[in-house]
């Protein structure tokens, strides 16, 4: 069994990013689930900061933790540390105290003390009511910071926040092997995203600019980066008709456009997303659509199963709705 440390504050929308890289995620407490199983994607993953291997739970006391670890079989060799912390201030715990005290328990039971660089890592999570203690088994990489927007070769307004879209792209289903498209790139955040994650990520505009710039960007963040292992390129195009054969894309991730009007091809709005999903589910039979509005009935329409909807607030007057679209149990 494993504990997944949650980042942000939606666990629901949290834990549907770690069923990319984990089975049998269980929300349990604020900010914690538990999973069955566990891979190495998780590295890859914006709301999950660690996946631990569970020795033990109890409820949120630090006498609680330390009787857990006097109690359990501890199978680690060499040298440990301590680390505890907690959830969202949802439990009153002294996590220093809780980390000096599960230290003396691991010293108690022969373990070698190393705060610097240990050989391994006891954490012990609080949250609500919940403690959870186990070894660190696996933590993602958290270098949101060096990609944003603004700092990126070529830059518009409302790019969308690197963390946020490496979610949508692990939700789609990003990895090694995977072919992401996004037939609205804009910018390309997502399709960096995608990238980064080991896929191949393939991008569409209908200006121009933003299909070369989207480019730029590319091969800023994707050229030289080890973790980039597909294949990337943008093109001028239309979303609603996209130059891809059917069922030639692994998944489809865009973020439609805000207001009632489109400035693409002259179309009204309602009638450029509708179109750009249908299209969607001609060459995919995954998608994910974000939008100031949900669009699930238009999916609904053009054959796709809403398989989850998620409403995540931006700001005061701004919520995006995230809308995952499932092709395989509809038709074509």
């Amino acid at each position: 069994m494993y504990a997944l440390e949650f980042a942000g504050e939606d666990d629901r929308f949290a834990a549907a990013e770690a069923a990319s890289a984990a089975t049998g995620v269980e929300v349990i407490a604020p900010g914690v689930a538990t999973a069955t199983t566990v891979t190495d994607r998780v590295r890859n993953l914006a709301y999950t900061r660690r996946a631990i291997e569970v020795v033990g739970r109890t409820d949120a006391s630090v006498a609680s933790a330390r009787t857990l670890v006097d109690a359990a079989g501890l199978d680690r060799e060499g040298t440990v540390a301590v680390r505890a912390r907690t959830v969202r201030d949802t439990a009153e715990v002294d996590t220093q105290r809780a980390e000096r005290a599960l230290g003396q328990a691991l010293v108690d039971r022969g373990y070698a003390v190393d705060l610097d660089d240990p050989d391994h890592e006891l954490r012990a999570v609080f949250a609500g009511e919940t403690c959870v203690v186990g070894w660190l088994e696996a933590e993602s990489v958290r270098d949101y910071g060096t990609r944003k927007p603004t700092d990126r070769p070529f830059f518009q307004p409302g790019g969308m926040d690197p963390l946020l879209a490496r979610a949508l792209v692990n939700v789609a289903g990003a990895r090694p092997g995977a072919t992401v498209l996004d037939p609205m790139c804009g910018t390309g955040g997502v399709l960096i995203e995608a990238g980064l994650a080991g896929a191949s990520a393939y991008g569409a505009d209908a200006q121009r600019k933003m299909a070369r710039g989207a480019a730029r960007n590319l091969d800023r963040y994707l050229g030289a980066d080890d973790r980039a292992t597909g294949e990337w390129a943008t093109v001028q195009g239309d979303a609603t008709h996209l130059p891809f054969p059917d069922g030639a894309i692994d998944a489809v991730v865009f973020d439609a456009p805000y207001g009632r009007q489109s400035k693409i091809a002259n179309l009204d709005l309602d009638d450029l997303v509708a179109g750009a999903l249908a299209e969607a589910r001609r060459v995919a039979d995954r998608a994910v659509v974000v939008g100031d509005r949900s669009w699930a009935s238009e999916a609904r329409d053009v054959g796709w199963t809403v398989e989850a909807e998620f409403e995540r607030r931006v700001h005061r007057s701004l919520d995006r709705h995230v809308v995952v679209l499932d092709g395989e149990s509809g038709p074509p």
